[in-house]
């Protein structure tokens, strides 16, 4: 009877010991399958950011009143991976100044265009010529804005985006208005 009572025990202790490695091992297969989904799902929407487009928050009075503080537009990113900016086109773009901001403005002339680099109270226009592989970027609210007329044409390689779409407010969803500088764009 003590004999049996031992293999008894044993084997109860055996089979905790089984159920509680088994416990473990679902555990184990629960979480890294739930890190392995987390890291795929990220790998997504990093792509989906990175060369389909995202949400940007604009701030600054420099594209008034075409775009407020405190709008949020939709900046695709296909047409500038395609080489399809335009003039005339709104851009999201690294600054030429701190790479870790992004500034808001109208292409006025790509390579090769000529462009009035004077301000709009200057009494003599003057001109120049936009480089190759470079864009001309203003604001639309040319009294408040600092752009390539400060810091001159910027490199391609620097717009992360074109913006299409006004999201916020909701009073102003859709598609943007054509600048109101019209006569800048040559």
């Amino acid at each position: 009877m003590i004999k049996e009572y031992k293999q008894h025990a044993v084997n109860v202790h055996e089979s905790a010991f089984l159920r509680s490695g088994r416990m473990f091992r679902g555990f184990f297969v629960k979480t890294v399958s739930f890190v392995g989904y987390t890291v795929q799902y990220g790998c997504i929407a990093h792509c989906a950011f990175e060369y389909i487009g995202e949400f940007v928050s604009c701030s600054g009075p420099s594209m008034e009143p075409t775009i407020t503080n405190h709008d949020v537009v939709f900046s695709e990113r296909v047409s500038r991976h395609l080489c399809r900016i335009q003039k005339g086109d709104i851009v999201i773009a690294k600054s030429p100044f701190d790479p870790k901001m992004n500034i808001c403005k109208r292409v006025i002339g790509l390579e090769g265009d000529k462009v009035c680099t004077s301000g709009p109270s200057d009494m003599f226009k003057t001109h120049t010529y936009v480089p190759r592989g470079h864009v001309w970027l203003e604001g639309d609210n040319l009294r408040n804005s600092t752009d390539s007329r400060s810091y001159g044409p910027i490199p391609y390689a620097l717009i992360r985006g074109r913006v299409c779409l006004k999201l916020w407010p909701p009073h102003s969803v859709g598609v943007l208005a054509e600048s109101p500088n019209d006569g800048r764009i040559l």
